[in-house]
């Protein structure tokens, strides 16, 4: 099965914003890629009607990419937080459903970064407080069409969700078309003991896939058994897009947020150019057999 590959902004520019969201799609498009994933840190940093003209032109697939930046919580929190963090989340669909954009992607549980011990008990009402609050989220997003993909995070970035097994158990009562779950390839590689058995485990509740090298650099310029990857989405049929998600270390907020303490290629757009076409290659290759 031959995948589209997209590519995050956060590869080169955070916040995104109108100006930087053309210029990033020029230069995608030029690149190969299929698919362009928009954070919507803030709403309001960028628009959805200049991007939807923007992304038509470039021929590029939408997919929309949710920040859960401090003070982002559906657990664990007062309930004002909850509502604000549930109303971010329906304007992210909104944003959505007017680029024509099938999933909302990212790691809607709890601020990233935010983590605490919990015993079986708490963790069992820890899940339940999370359905509780994703539920009229859900719902929303089911009526428009859209799905929304919770991410699971390593372990130095969240106590919540940090594997396939725990997201189903999380979130299992909710999954379906309004919800399923969004991996990515490098807390696979810290939190999954077999990846290819995780991916199988998520089946068809896998709505989106995002990509980098194990270090967040170059996809194929690691250790990575991405043919074995590739396979495991095969079995599942996923057939929506590999997003390339790095960082860029020149804006200092993102660079502390993601630990992107060294240069991850010589540079960013290296970075890209180098992941597509290895991607690209791959595919190929798989497509010869």
């Amino acid at each position: 099965m031959r995948r589209t590959v997209g590519v995050n902004t956060w590869v080169w520019t955070s916040p995104l914003d109108d100006a930087s969201l053309r210029e990033i799609a020029a230069k995608a498009a030029g690149m190969g890629f299929g698919a362009i994933e928009l954070p919507v840190e803030q709403p309001g940093d960028w628009s959805a009607d200049a991007a939807a003209d923007v992304l038509a032109e470039h021929s590029l697939a939408p997919v929309v990419i949710g920040a859960m930046g401090p003070g982002r919580n559906l657990v664990a929190a007062p309930g004002s937080e909850v509502v604000a963090t549930q109303n971010y989340l329906v304007h992210c669909v909104g944003v959505a459903e007017r680029l024509g954009a099938s999933v909302v992607a990212g790691p809607f549980t709890a601020a990233t970064g935010r983590t605490w011990r919990m015993d079986a008990v708490e963790r069992a009402d820890r899940y339940r407080e999370l359905r509780a609050s994703l539920a009229p989220v859900v719902r929303t997003a089911e009526r428009s069409g859209i799905r929304l993909a919770v991410e699971p995070l390593n372990r130095y970035e969240t106590s919540l969700v940090n594997t396939v097994e725990q997201a189903l158990e999380a979130l299992g009562p909710l999954l379906g078309p309004g919800l399923g779950l969004a991996l990515d390839s490098y807390h696979l590689n810290i939190e999954e003991q077999h990846i290819g058995d995780a991916v199988r485990a998520a089946g068809e509740h896998l709505a989106h896939v995002q990509v980098c090298g194990n270090d967040r650099g170059p996809v194929g310029d690691d250790h990575f058994d991405w043919p074995s990857f590739l396979d495991a989405l095969d079995d599942v049929g996923y057939d929506g897009p590999l997003g390339l998600e790095s960082f860029t270390g020149e804006n200092d907020t993102i660079a502390v947020a993601a630990s992107v303490w060294r240069p991850l290629a010589a540079s960013q757009d290296e970075l890209a150019e180098r992941s597509i076409r290895y991607l690209e290659a791959l595919q190929d290759e798989r497509e010869r057999r």
